[in-house]
């Protein structure tokens, strides 16, 4: 900041647990009250955990990353909207997912009808599944994503949902990780905090085209085959509904949001 010349008060520091509801709610109540305009809304937080947790009511990957992330979606739109139509603007909220969503093919597809998330979130099937569970979380978030922008496509929405890969990236993710492998890995493959957040800067920027995409490299990017595949668009459409209603289920009426 001493370089830019920005005033020292423009950073603020805000207090967000995401692996609690009742936190995203209150800052989300925040971001409402008190700020006059939000342009970026940048979905960065993420958990790579090593071992099963229940957290709220899922598993605590599917919590943080995908139930309190699409929560916290659906509370600040309302701002994001106001600040569109205040400022003639297109405001952004954007999701940080991960190229691992190819690796998963989500085992639990085959649940019943409304039992996707519950199966996700089985112990016993986690655990037996469990280098599949961190790219489980992020295979729904692009789900989500796409399903979001298909039901609210750019022309009659007024703010752009995306998502993006940053890469492997030198951060505190992996934290939990243990062994040399991993270790190795990060260590000849890992881009710097700054080259990641490139791609977290791009997928900010002012583009409709992004609405509903998943971002790579500082472009837009296919998602794994299995998204693309007939299968997969059905699972999409079943994790969306599920997400919806679950969202409801925390707070009643916050899907409001969605509407145009």
């Amino acid at each position: 900041m001493s370089t830019t010349g920005i005033a020292s008060d423009v950073i603020q520091i805000w207090q967000l647990d995401m692996s609690s509801y009742a936190s995203v709610e209150r800052f989300a109540a925040r971001v409402n009250a008190e700020l006059d305009r939000v342009d970026i809304f940048h979905a960065n937080a993420g958990v790579a955990s090593t071992k099963f947790s229940m957290v709220e009511k899922d598993e605590e990957m599917i919590t943080i990353n995908v139930v309190c992330t699409v929560l916290l979606f659906a509370l600040v739109l309302p701002k994001l909207k106001e600040t569109a139509a205040k400022h003639k603007v297109r405001p952004i909220f954007s999701i940080t997912s991960s190229v691992v969503h190819e690796h998963t093919t989500l085992p639990q597809k085959t649940a019943p009808e409304g039992q996707l998330l519950a199966a996700i979130s089985d112990k016993e099937f986690a655990e037996k599944h469990w280098d599949e569970q961190y790219p489980i979380s992020k295979l729904l978030e692009v789900f989500f994503v796409r399903a979001f922008a298909d039901e609210h496509p750019a022309p009659a929405f007024p703010v752009t949902l995306n998502c993006f890969n940053p890469g492997l990236c030198h951060s505190e993710l992996g934290r939990d990780v243990t062994g040399w492998g991993f270790t190795i890995i990060k260590a000849l493959l890992a881009r710097s905090t700054e080259v990641g957040s490139r791609t977290l800067l791009h997928a900010g920027s002012p583009c409709v085209e992004t609405h509903g995409q998943y971002l790579s490299d500082c472009e837009i990017a296919q998602p794994g085959p299995f998204v693309l595949s007939a299968e997969g668009k059905e699972v999409e459409g079943r994790i969306y509904k599920e997400l919806l209603k679950k969202l409801e289920d925390i707070r009643p009426g916050v899907t409001s949001s969605f509407s145009a």
